[in-house]
């Protein structure tokens, strides 16, 4: 295989950031009851306890709202400034009609930005953060904003409804190196064509190849694509504080680790699947939300979002002492984590609209 070498990144980093998840949550329990299967056997098999459900008036823009708030809170810019918006998602409310500029009108940005929605399936997030890494280091933008949102959404009965939730991560980058919160070095990405999972136009709800989602789906993009950028940007595993993987379910990202020789402490701040399930285009970038909430300055982040059909994207960071002054700014992850209502089967169908 050709390995590349990754050019360091000199002039972008991360000036704001925010997490939004809903605060109903139904446990995988009362799923798996409805259902006849055994008491807490799923549960415990995907290491997930409950997830997030949207309630009637939430889809991926208002979740994305409410994230994209935070992050500007917490940038402290005019939103006028930022000159780029990408919203990466599976369920934009249109077929035709970007979300992007929905968030952006909410936001109080433009009208001089460059708007677009993104669908790879749960690294369409990711891949916006990429895009505007690129603009901000071409000189092009000045800020730009990127977000991954879900309602994420399965069938009744099926596998994914165990583990499909809902929620927004938003980043804001920039150029300005005092402004930084953390600064992005690298970035890079995996792909080839594996259909392991898709939704047909039209379709209701996402069809997947059941356990042919994980070994050359999940694990080989994420493992072959960690080592390339490790390769191509002359770094190592060890070099990393926190890292953080797609949590499709608990066990993967686990596994993932085992393979590449990582610690589970160096996973374990991000590991929020078993609170909200995998919120998809949000699950990574939810996951380096509660990291920044809680990491020290002078740290090392290795992200890696894995997106269906398929592809990895990969980006290392390190953080600034600026990070900790400003992430005071508007509520922590951990505040949404935390304020939640559970709900039982028939009221998680009434607020998804199938009754």
């Amino acid at each position: 295989m050709y390995m590349k070498k990754l050019k360091k990144l000199t002039r972008v980093g991360l000036v704001g950031y925010g997490g939004y998840v809903p605060r109903f949550r139904i446990k995988i329990d009362e799923i798996a009851q409805v259902w006849g299967k055994e008491d807490g056997k799923i549960s415990r098999g995907l290491g997930i306890r409950e997830k997030s459900v949207p309630d009637f008036d939430e889809d991926a823009v208002t979740m994305a709202v409410e994230a994209g708030k935070i992050a500007l809170m917490r940038a402290g810019i005019e939103p006028e400034k930022i000159g780029a918006v990408f919203i990466g998602s599976e369920s934009h409310p249109y077929a035709v009609k970007p979300s992007a500029t929905i968030v952006a009108e909410a936001l109080g940005i433009g009208p001089d930005y460059l708007a677009a929605d993104l669908e790879f399936a749960c690294k369409a997030g990711s891949a916006g953060i990429q895009l505007v890494a690129a603009l901000l280091e071409a000189g092009q933008i000045e800020y730009g904003l990127a977000i991954g949102t879900d309602v994420a959404q399965s069938k009744k009965g099926d596998e994914l409804e165990y583990t499909a939730g809902a929620g927004a991560g938003a980043f804001i980058l920039g150029r300005k190196s005092g402004e930084f919160l953390a600064q992005i070095d690298y970035f890079s990405s995996f792909s080839s064509n594996t259909p392991d999972f898709w939704r047909r136009n039209g379709a209701d709800f996402p069809s997947h190849g059941g356990r042919f989602t994980g070994e050359m789906a999940y694990f080989r993009h994420l493992e072959e694509g960690i080592k390339c950028f490790l390769e191509g940007s002359e770094q190592k595993m060890t070099d990393f504080e926190e890292i953080i993987f797609h949590m499709p379910n608990l066990k993967f990202p686990l596994k993932l680790g085992q393979r590449l020789g990582v610690k589970e402490k160096q996973l374990k701040q991000g590991l929020i699947v078993k609170q909200i399930g995998n919120p998809y285009s949000a699950s990574s970038l939810l996951g380096l939300c509660q990291v920044l909430d809680k990491v020290r300055k002078g740290k090392k982040i290795l992200l890696a979002a894995y997106g269906s059909g398929a592809g990895a994207d990969i980006l290392s960071m390190r953080t600034r002492s600026l990070l900790l002054t400003k992430r005071k700014r508007g509520p922590k992850l951990s505040y949404f984590l935390e304020q939640k209502e559970e709900i039982d089967y028939s009221q998680y169908l009434r607020k998804g609209g199938y009754l």
